[in-house]
């Protein structure tokens, strides 16, 4: 969606999971913009053929799974099954296009599996230096990087959170991104459009957060907030960019659940000692898929008043940046797990937007160069 919204026109789309591709497809059929034009299919990423598409694509973009590497997994690497960045680097081997956008969990950057980021970047450098059989990743590493095979693209990485490119939701990832070499072009790391000092700027100092939303402001901010406040309020200079989006921002207009379009109350939510929810004049915390639905307080709301319900469906897709007239035909447990799934949608509309970009000036730079030589 991020993608579309940023001007891509999709040539092939690949999910193995079956009712993901259900939803999608349900979307599909209601002709929902953007969704209608998706050729999507349901295969297993393994067995596609990448060099029909050689030549051919400007891009190249995927979340390859990230269970091997998050936090709350077994955290197996790249001893995973599931771990599917090899099929990553052979997309952009076999595929040649312009140029890619990778992400996934930050944790990939992390001490633990820093070293198989680094062989990520150096495969996608050089992905024609293939992994030897029996070759371990550190020895096909150095020989990477010891190779006179000159690179075939230009690769950048970053960790980066969701709610400082408009996101109403606060979730961490890794971003790579990549420019063919012949581009003769070095991609330029995301840079932020909003932040959470202008959202406290707007609620604190200005209070124009509050009228906004017609509210009486709270006494006093938040506990974690008000050394932050202070120290803006004696800066007495505005934060530059746009402010963080909050939760109360992204469901405006929703009113309390109704029981249509997916705006469905659901019983049982209990806050416990580290799942409090979100509360509403803030982003949310990162929505989770957990093993079995919807885990803790991750996918709450929590209210003023100290109480607590899970967010709708409806809630939860504008937290992702879903338009309203994506539905989910699948169960509430099932369909939140895709919701818990998804990255923001806002965040790859503002990546997809400047790799656009990127690809774009490099072309007519190399162009114009072409023409005075």
């Amino acid at each position: 969606m991020g993608l579309s919204r940023a001007g891509f026109e999709h040539a092939l789309m690949v999910e193995w999971d079956e009712n993901s591709v259900a939803t999608v497809r349900h979307n599909k059929d209601r002709r929902v913009g953007h969704v209608a034009a998706w050729p999507i299919e349901q295969k297993d990423v393994r067995e596609v053929d990448w060099t029909a598409h050689r030549g051919n694509l400007a891009l190249v973009s995927g979340g390859p799974p990230c269970q091997p590497f998050a936090i709350g997994g077994k955290k197996k690497g790249h001893a995973d099954r599931r771990d599917m960045w090899p099929e990553a680097v052979r997309a952009i081997r076999e595929a040649r296009p312009d140029g890619f956008l990778f992400e996934n969990v930050r944790n990939l950057a992390s001490p633990t599996f820093r070293p198989y980021l680094d062989w990520i970047i150096a495969c996608l450098r050089r992905p024609d230096v293939v992994r030897r059989e029996a070759e371990s990743h550190a020895e096909h590493l150095e020989r990477l990087e010891s190779s006179r095979r000159a690179r075939a693209f230009e690769v950048i990485w970053q960790v980066v959170n969701a709610a400082d490119y408009g996101a109403p939701q606060i979730r961490h990832r890794v971003l790579i991104q990549g420019l063919a070499k012949g581009l003769r072009a070095m991609p330029e790391p995301l840079a932020p459009t909003h932040s959470r000092d202008r959202l406290l700027w707007d609620q604190w100092v200005t209070g124009d957060y509050w009228i906004l939303h017609g509210l009486r402001p709270p006494a006093e901010p938040n506990d974690g907030d008000a050394a932050r406040v202070a120290a803006l309020r004696r800066s007495k200079t505005r934060p530059t960019g746009k402010p963080w989006v909050t939760v109360r921002d992204a469901i405006a207009g929703l009113g309390e659940p109704d029981g249509k379009d997916c705006h469905v109350f659901q019983p049982g939510a209990r806050g416990y000692p580290g799942h409090t929810g979100s509360i509403l004049d803030m982003p949310s915390k990162a929505l989770k898929a957990g093993d079995h639905g919807v885990p803790g307080g991750e996918n709450m709301i929590r209210f003023a008043d100290g109480s607590m319900r899970y967010l709708t469906m409806r809630e939860a897709a504008r937290l992702v940046g879903l338009p309203d007239a994506y539905q989910f035909p699948r169960s509430w447990t099932e369909s939140m797990r895709q919701l818990g799934n998804a990255v923001p949608a806002q965040l790859a509309e503002v990546a997809g937007r400047h790799m656009r970009t990127q690809l774009e000036s490099a072309r007519a730079r190399q162009a114009a160069e072409d023409t005075a030589a």
